[in-house]
């Protein structure tokens, strides 16, 4: 048992690290950012990239991938989302779908239909036991989301870019009359986000050992069920919902008589958690 549910935990983390960014662009516009998604498969594809040619360690294939996911993920902003902001919400979520669904195609183009081994490496803490076994791989993904979500805890709550960004939540147009750079705050939020998910494709490239155009599908659709049950614009709400929802799906694929597919658990509790508590478990 306790294994299984350290195996549910990293994946939680890989949830989590996705959902954040959706939430983060969700607090400033209202918007579902589909084509984050892209960006997952984007860092496990540069991190590759960078383990091919340059160096077999994962520290260069991780930050490489995290930079790069966060360029990109800012200019989808200034090219995608930044011209339909006054449309009506499902414009922008149009756009992004058609984003996602098209770097599918490219990635697949450019690096063939295949998976690809990600075989990174690196030396990090393990913990073995005689019930119990945490790889280099698993503390890592959860050394890095907790680090993570801590850093971006204090960002918020302890800088004056945080009170910005609180401020652009709140209210933009306020803060924008009150000084305020708003369009180096969503810059800023476009940056970490991606640089978030581009860092969770690294990461889950090296936990599954392979890439591939469509790895980020799911995710995405788990993504999205966290930031339902965390509460829309909760970033805590995204940490804790993801660990919840892996070990949800962990333990009911336990149950003899529930023959529902893993992908099918997450729906059901985003089903559940609409019809009970619309909005989240962590929403205000």
């Amino acid at each position: 048992m306790l294994q299984i549910l350290v195996d549910a935990i990293v994946l939680g983390c890989s949830y989590a690290l996705m959902a954040v960014g959706l939430n983060m662009v969700y607090g400033l516009f209202r918007i579902i950012h589909v084509a984050h998604a892209a960006l997952y498969t984007l860092g496990a594809y540069v991190g590759l990239y960078c383990l091919y040619h340059f160096s077999s360690s994962l520290w260069l294939s991780l930050i490489f991938g995290a930079i790069f996911s966060a360029l990109i993920g800012t200019l989808m902003y200034r090219i995608i989302y930044n011209p339909v902001l006054t449309a009506p919400r499902y414009v922008p979520l149009i756009a992004g779908a058609g984003v996602f669904i098209a770097s599918q195609e490219i990635f697949r183009l450019l690096a063939g239909p295949y998976p690809y081994p990600f075989n990174a490496s690196f030396k990090f803490l393990s913990l073995t036991h005689s019930h119990l076994r945490i790889t280099e791989t698993q503390m890592l993904i959860i050394t890095f989301m907790i680090g993570a979500f801590l850093c971006l805890y204090l960002v918020i709550n302890n800088t004056n870019l945080g009170m910005m960004w609180r401020a652009c939540t709140q209210d933009m147009e306020l803060a924008a009359s009150s000084g305020i750079n708003v369009n180096l705050i969503i810059a800023v939020n476009f940056m970490i986000g991606s640089a978030l998910a581009g860092s969770a494709g690294v990461l889950m490239a090296l936990y599954r050992n392979s890439v591939f155009p469509t790895m980020g599908a799911m995710v995405s659709y788990k993504a999205f069920v966290v930031v339902v049950l965390g509460g829309f614009g909760s970033i805590p709400g995204a940490a804790i919902a993801g660990i919840l929802l892996a070990v949800a799906e962990s333990l009911l694929g336990m149950v003899p008589l529930f023959n529902l597919p893993r992908e099918a658990i997450a729906f059901l509790v985003m089903v559940l958690v609409l019809m009970f508590k619309p909005k989240g478990l962590f929403g205000r």
